[in-house]
């Protein structure tokens, strides 16, 4: 039997004008943007749609990001748009989250604005990522732990991208092994803090205490977690998860080939860009990818979703 699950982007997507065209279109998208604003005290749709330096800066880049994935979400729910599962990469959880249903939307951007403060203040300075191409997740693990220092995987993306995360000057050393262990390339990203990895613990034990006062409902469908790439259908371990998320890695190619095995065979990426279909591309060529990121992609949607 055929399956849909709504995919999200996380960090690195975002540009000045996600978003946009959704806000214009429909209030159901202006509201999303208005309810952000109340729940974190800034202009979102500013921050999204006008020339500023603040966008790619993780304590905004966050709640910017998740703000459109709900906004564009909230509309395709409005057209009769449903899924059987769904997912997000990093932040792109929390959108997931929203798909769900899991909390109220008031919670969620007050957790995805809290989320970034932690993630930006844990590790300010002296932290890298870099992205490590052509060359398998057992052998970059082993490299990272043979490694001095701080290092260890972040996001297992697809295969051939893998994502190393720790202090910088280990990321370089194990970036230089892993050169020469066959990696086609090692490419330094430009992030501000070393995500996902154990020197974010302290952002993911503010972040549980933050949770505390929110309330959880039980999935209305189920939402796989990053951090043990399983789908998650009961509330009663969500709060852990979510803390756990923060420095723990990002199980993205396991999370894909479940969600396959289970049945899903048309992913739908809601958010900027197209990232996500480009992983699935090389983990599967048996499913469909459709990219949610503008109206004109909705009115193509739409318009075979009719023709069914």
């Amino acid at each position: 039997m055929s399956k849909t699950a709504f995919i999200f982007p996380g960090q690195g997507a975002q540009y000045v004008g996600m978003g946009k065209d959704f806000y214009d279109t429909y209030e159901t998208a202006r509201k999303v943007y208005e309810l952000a604003r109340e729940a974190t005290g800034l202009d979102v749709a500013e921050l999204c749609f006008t020339e500023n330096e603040q966008l790619n800066i993780t304590e905004y880049t966050q709640i910017a990001m998740l703000t459109t994935e709900v906004a564009i979400l909230k509309v395709l729910e409005e057209r009769g748009f449903t899924a059987d599962c769904c997912a997000g990469l990093s932040l792109g959880e929390y959108g997931a989250l929203a798909a769900a249903d899991v909390m109220e939307l008031k919670d969620l951007f007050q957790l995805i604005r809290s989320r970034g403060i932690f993630m930006q203040d844990a590790y300010p300075t002296g932290g890298a990522m870099t992205a490590v191409l052509g060359l398998d997740a057992e052998t970059i693990a082993k490299v990272c732990e043979e490694t001095e220092g701080i290092v260890s995987i972040a996001n297992d993306n697809c295969p051939g991208q893998i994502v190393i995360t720790g202090e910088a000057e280990a990321v370089q050393k194990a970036a230089e092994k892993l050169k020469a262990a066959g990696a086609k390339r090692c490419v330094p990203l430009k992030v501000s803090g070393p995500f996902h990895s154990k020197l974010l613990e302290g952002a993911g034990e503010k972040l549980s205490e933050k949770l505390q006062d929110v309330a959880v409902k039980n999935p209305k469908i189920p939402y796989y977690c990053n951090v043990e790439a399983a789908p998650v259908t009961e509330s009663t371990r969500v709060k852990e998860l979510l803390a756990k998320q923060v420095s723990g890695t990002v199980r993205w190619r396991e999370t894909m080939n479940l969600m396959i095995e289970s049945g899903v065979d048309t992913f739908i990426e809601i958010g900027p860009g197209k990232t996500l279909a480009g992983f699935l591309r090389k983990i599967s060529r048996d499913v469909t990818v459709k990219n949610v990121e503008t109206v004109e992609n909705l009115k193509t949607l739409a318009k075979e979703k009719a023709e069914q």
